[in-house]
């Protein structure tokens, strides 16, 4: 059938017609591109800061919504700074005569799993009788706790820990946190702010001594991650950080990046007459006192759902309906990857080169995850891929199984390519 062309006129009235449209539902839409958006692109990798800052333009509108703020929850060594501030800690610890010795010598109650070689190994080391251990001067001492530390094992190489599950307790980790016993929060935030000021003051790769042992130096926040820390926050995300270093540490640190104590969870300590004990805080199943649990893998979920999202009892060793989950995670190591699984949006990874994270990641079964090199001093090309098919995955008791995916199957190699 044909039809008549319109006059000029009737195709001038429709197209203003059609223009008003467009452009009324343009203004409608305006609101979303109002939404904050990182200022800083120097750094991110691809497509990284294009899709986040997309997710922070489907969310930013939600801060008044039913069922309040989306979530962002962040890792914090290694993921929102550079190095470790645990690790500066500790080192501040040593150099500084900060350690207090056990009750009555016996290193065993410093952590219930302590083996008795490490135990043996410090009370031949460090003397007992005195207030703080000397081990600015004592370099035997200091060598000593560093190893134990550090690796996990004595200065004879001796295993230093055992008897913890992998998913839920890193013995090492939580050794730092008991150590602090007799100190009060107060006394523990002085000793991390000024290992903070040290770190931040030495050039970018220094070292420091700590008994005979050269040791990382300094500290750098990722000015990336602060300035997504704070486009998260302007876009109503109620942004929390789950780390696996002491939370009075932590809380000391996290605060420069507009992170209040009251969102920064990390290892906690139970107290005696307002000072720290060696034994923790339980999460979940996990009464307080037994010690084994703390934020790490499957204890960073447990924990997240205890505190933030204020699941009790077990079920907060559970993942929550999704209305009940983070909608953003970051993190940079296997220690994260049970609180980044559970992110419904975007799961940020900084490429650190662990396998089952990698794994994960790179895999992307459902497309939500993005990996990022590091801001600093990224690593290179991992030569060889992942071994996700046989080896990626530490389970409980410490075997390495395949890497799998949530309906049991498994995840094939993954090669290394975000670098």
């Amino acid at each position: 059938m044909n039809h008549r062309p319109r006059t000029s006129a009737a195709t001038a009235a429709l197209a203003l017609a059609a223009t008003t449209l467009v452009s009324g539902a343009r203004t409608a839409e305006a609101a979303p591109s109002a939404c904050p958006t990182l200022r800083i692109s120097d750094g991110w990798y691809g497509e990284n800061k294009a899709r986040i800052d997309r997710l922070i333009a489907d969310h930013c509108q939600d801060k008044g919504a039913k069922g309040g703020k989306p979530v962002a929850v962040f890792d914090w060594d290694n993921t929102v700074i550079k190095n470790d501030v645990g690790d500066a800690t500790f080192h501040w610890l040593l150099r500084n005569d900060r350690v207090r010795p056990p009750r009555q010598g016996d290193w065993s109650t410093t952590s219930r799993h302590l083996t008795p070689e490490a135990a043996t190994a410090l009370g031949e080391a460090c003397p007992t009788g005195v207030r703080v251990l000397p081990t600015a001067t004592d370099t035997r001492c200091a060598d000593e706790l560093l190893s134990v530390y550090a690796s996990g094992a004595t200065t004879t190489g001796k295993t230093a820990f055992e008897g913890h599950d992998r998913r839920r307790m890193e013995p090492q980790y939580a050794w730092l946190a008991q150590l602090l016993h007799g100190w009060t929060t107060r006394q523990v935030e002085s000793f991390a702010a000024a290992a903070r000021a040290e770190n931040l003051a030495a050039p970018q790769g220094a070292t420091q001594l700590v008994g005979t042992t050269r040791v990382t130096g300094w500290v750098r926040y990722y000015p990336q991650q602060r300035d997504l820390v704070r486009t998260l926050r302007d876009a109503g995300f109620d942004v929390w950080i789950v780390s696996a270093s002491p939370e009075p540490v932590v809380d000391v640190w996290a605060k420069d990046v507009g992170v209040a104590p009251s969102h920064a969870i990390g290892i906690r300590n139970t107290t005696d007459r307002g000072r720290l004990t060696a034994h923790l805080k339980g999460c979940g199943s996990v009464r307080d006192g037994e010690d084994t649990m703390i934020t790490y893998i499957d204890g960073k979920r447990c924990w997240i759902n205890q505190e933030i999202f204020g699941v009790r009892g077990p079920a907060a060793e559970r993942v929550q309906p999704a209305s009940r989950r983070q909608v953003f995670a970051a993190g940079d190591s296997d220690t994260d990857v049970s609180f980044l699984r559970d992110a419904t949006g975007l799961r940020l990874v900084l490429n650190r080169n662990k396998n089952e994270l990698m794994c994960r990641a790179y895999e992307n079964g459902d497309g939500r995850w993005i990996v990022n090199p590091m801001f600093i001093e990224p690593k290179q090309r991992k030569a060889t891929p992942y071994p996700c098919a046989s080896t990626g995955y530490t389970a409980g008791d410490g075997t390495a199984e395949p890497v799998r995916r949530s309906d049991g199957s498994v995840i094939p190699d993954q090669p290394d390519k975000v670098f």
